[in-house]
Protein backbone atom coordinates (compact mmCIF):
# COMPACT_ATOMS: atom_id res chain seq x y z
CA UNK A 1 0.00 0.00 0.00
CA UNK A 2 1.23 3.25 -0.72
CA UNK A 3 0.86 6.05 1.39
CA UNK A 4 -1.92 8.05 0.51
CA UNK A 5 -5.21 9.25 1.98
CA UNK A 6 -7.23 6.83 0.38
CA UNK A 7 -6.88 3.36 -0.71
CA UNK A 8 -9.23 -0.24 -1.52
CA UNK A 9 -9.25 -3.19 0.12
CA UNK A 10 -11.07 -6.44 -0.96
CA UNK A 11 -14.48 -4.74 -0.20
CA UNK A 12 -13.95 -1.43 0.87
CA UNK A 13 -12.81 2.21 0.20
CA UNK A 14 -10.89 4.22 2.50
CA UNK A 15 -11.16 7.45 2.19
CA UNK A 16 -11.06 10.89 3.63
CA UNK A 17 -14.11 12.48 4.67
CA UNK A 18 -16.68 14.82 2.25
CA UNK A 19 -19.26 17.01 4.29
CA UNK A 20 -21.86 14.91 2.20
CA UNK A 21 -20.79 12.07 5.13
CA UNK A 22 -22.23 14.37 8.15
CA UNK A 23 -25.59 12.78 8.10
CA UNK A 24 -24.68 9.22 8.00
CA UNK A 25 -22.21 10.53 11.01
CA UNK A 26 -24.62 12.31 13.08
CA UNK A 27 -27.27 9.53 12.85
CA UNK A 28 -24.51 7.23 14.13
CA UNK A 29 -23.66 9.57 17.31
CA UNK A 30 -27.54 9.92 17.31
CA UNK A 31 -27.89 6.24 18.60
CA UNK A 32 -27.41 5.72 22.23
CA UNK A 33 -26.70 2.12 21.97
CA UNK A 34 -24.46 2.55 19.02
CA UNK A 35 -22.45 5.41 20.41
CA UNK A 36 -21.85 4.26 23.69
CA UNK A 37 -18.03 3.54 23.51
CA UNK A 38 -17.12 6.06 21.26
CA UNK A 39 -17.49 8.74 23.21
CA UNK A 40 -21.28 8.82 23.77
CA UNK A 41 -24.70 10.00 21.99
CA UNK A 42 -24.28 13.73 20.92
CA UNK A 43 -26.58 16.55 19.92
CA UNK A 44 -26.04 17.20 15.86
CA UNK A 45 -24.02 19.98 17.10
CA UNK A 46 -22.01 18.20 18.74
CA UNK A 47 -21.69 15.65 16.67
CA UNK A 48 -20.72 18.48 13.93
CA UNK A 49 -18.03 19.88 16.01
CA UNK A 50 -16.85 16.16 16.38
CA UNK A 51 -16.88 15.58 12.62
CA UNK A 52 -14.87 18.61 12.42
CA UNK A 53 -12.42 17.58 14.82
CA UNK A 54 -12.19 14.21 13.11
CA UNK A 55 -11.82 16.18 9.63
CA UNK A 56 -9.05 18.49 11.38
CA UNK A 57 -7.23 15.96 12.47
CA UNK A 58 -5.52 14.89 8.76
CA UNK A 59 -4.58 18.40 8.05
CA UNK A 60 -2.69 18.67 11.62
CA UNK A 61 -1.15 15.39 12.02
CA UNK A 62 -1.34 14.00 7.97
CA UNK A 63 -3.63 10.73 9.36
CA UNK A 64 -6.60 10.32 11.02
CA UNK A 65 -9.88 8.19 10.61
CA UNK A 66 -10.91 6.98 7.14
CA UNK A 67 -14.35 7.08 6.10
CA UNK A 68 -15.14 3.61 5.35
CA UNK A 69 -17.45 2.84 2.28
CA UNK A 70 -18.84 -0.20 0.79
CA UNK A 71 -17.41 -0.77 -2.93
CA UNK A 72 -20.09 -2.33 -3.64
CA UNK A 73 -23.37 -0.20 -2.46
CA UNK A 74 -21.26 3.12 -2.16
CA UNK A 75 -22.14 3.54 1.00
CA UNK A 76 -21.08 5.18 4.09
CA UNK A 77 -20.02 2.29 6.14
CA UNK A 78 -18.17 3.20 9.33
CA UNK A 79 -15.06 4.85 10.25
CA UNK A 80 -12.17 3.49 11.09
CA UNK A 81 -8.32 4.21 11.93
CA UNK A 82 -5.88 6.00 13.59
CA UNK A 83 -6.12 8.90 16.15
CA UNK A 84 -3.86 10.76 18.11
CA UNK A 85 -4.92 14.22 19.66
CA UNK A 86 -3.03 16.45 21.72
CA UNK A 87 -2.60 14.89 25.35
CA UNK A 88 -3.97 11.40 24.10
CA UNK A 89 -1.51 8.57 25.50
CA UNK A 90 -0.35 6.74 22.80
CA UNK A 91 -0.99 6.37 18.93
CA UNK A 92 -4.45 4.42 18.60
CA UNK A 93 -6.16 2.16 16.22
CA UNK A 94 -10.16 3.47 16.52
CA UNK A 95 -12.79 1.73 14.95
CA UNK A 96 -16.84 2.31 14.87
CA UNK A 97 -19.53 0.73 11.98
CA UNK A 98 -23.04 1.31 11.56
CA UNK A 99 -25.81 -1.32 12.65
CA UNK A 100 -26.29 -2.60 8.89
CA UNK A 101 -22.41 -3.15 8.50
CA UNK A 102 -21.95 -4.98 11.60
CA UNK A 103 -21.37 -8.52 11.14
CA UNK A 104 -19.56 -8.46 7.60
CA UNK A 105 -16.05 -8.71 8.70
CA UNK A 106 -15.64 -5.08 7.29
CA UNK A 107 -14.15 -3.88 11.26
CA UNK A 108 -11.48 -6.73 10.94
CA UNK A 109 -10.34 -5.81 7.19
CA UNK A 110 -10.61 -1.98 7.22
CA UNK A 111 -8.57 -2.35 11.23
CA UNK A 112 -6.32 -4.64 9.20
CA UNK A 113 -5.55 -2.25 6.98
CA UNK A 114 -5.18 0.44 9.18
CA UNK A 115 -2.77 -1.22 11.32
CA UNK A 116 -1.17 -2.11 8.31
CA UNK A 117 -0.82 1.78 7.38
CA UNK A 118 0.35 2.63 10.75
CA UNK A 119 3.28 0.63 10.78
CA UNK A 120 4.21 0.28 7.05
CA UNK A 121 3.36 3.85 6.12
CA UNK A 122 3.79 6.09 9.07
CA UNK A 123 6.70 3.98 10.20
CA UNK A 124 4.93 3.56 13.85
CA UNK A 125 6.83 1.79 16.96
CA UNK A 126 3.27 1.01 18.44
CA UNK A 127 -0.16 0.59 18.04
CA UNK A 128 -2.88 0.51 20.56
CA UNK A 129 -6.40 0.36 20.74
CA UNK A 130 -8.25 1.53 23.85
CA UNK A 131 -11.36 -0.59 24.68
CA UNK A 132 -14.06 0.21 27.48
CA UNK A 133 -13.96 -2.90 29.40
CA UNK A 134 -17.46 -3.48 28.61
CA UNK A 135 -16.74 -3.52 25.02
CA UNK A 136 -16.84 -6.82 24.00
CA UNK A 137 -17.24 -6.97 20.18
CA UNK A 138 -14.07 -4.35 20.35
CA UNK A 139 -12.25 -6.65 22.93
CA UNK A 140 -13.28 -9.93 20.77
CA UNK A 141 -12.08 -7.89 17.05
CA UNK A 142 -8.78 -6.50 19.03
CA UNK A 143 -7.97 -9.92 19.98
CA UNK A 144 -8.43 -11.32 16.59
CA UNK A 145 -5.90 -8.86 15.15
CA UNK A 146 -3.29 -10.28 17.96
CA UNK A 147 -3.31 -7.29 20.39
CA UNK A 148 -3.26 -7.91 23.99
CA UNK A 149 -4.48 -5.81 27.04
CA UNK A 150 -1.26 -4.74 29.11
CA UNK A 151 -3.17 -2.70 31.33
CA UNK A 152 -5.71 -0.59 32.26
CA UNK A 153 -5.70 3.58 32.48
CA UNK A 154 -8.16 6.11 33.26
CA UNK A 155 -8.28 7.89 29.58
CA UNK A 156 -9.67 11.57 30.67
CA UNK A 157 -13.42 12.09 30.61
CA UNK A 158 -13.92 8.33 29.05
CA UNK A 159 -13.54 6.54 32.38
CA UNK A 160 -11.16 3.10 33.19
CA UNK A 161 -10.10 1.79 29.30
CA UNK A 162 -8.05 -1.64 28.60
CA UNK A 163 -5.05 -1.06 26.32
CA UNK A 164 -4.70 -3.67 23.76
CA UNK A 165 -1.61 -3.41 22.06
CA UNK A 166 -1.31 -4.39 18.54
CA UNK A 167 1.85 -6.44 17.47
CA UNK A 168 4.32 -4.94 14.93
CA UNK A 169 3.47 -6.03 11.71
CA UNK A 170 6.57 -6.02 9.15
Amino acid sequence: MTKSAEFKTERLLMRLWRESDFQAYAAYYADEELARFVGGQMSRDKAWRHFAAVVGHWSLKGFGFWAVEELASGELVGCVGLWEPEGWPELELGYWLTKAAQGKGYAMEAALAARNYAFDELGADTLVSYIDPKNAPSIRLASRMGATICETIELGEHGPHGVYRHPLVV
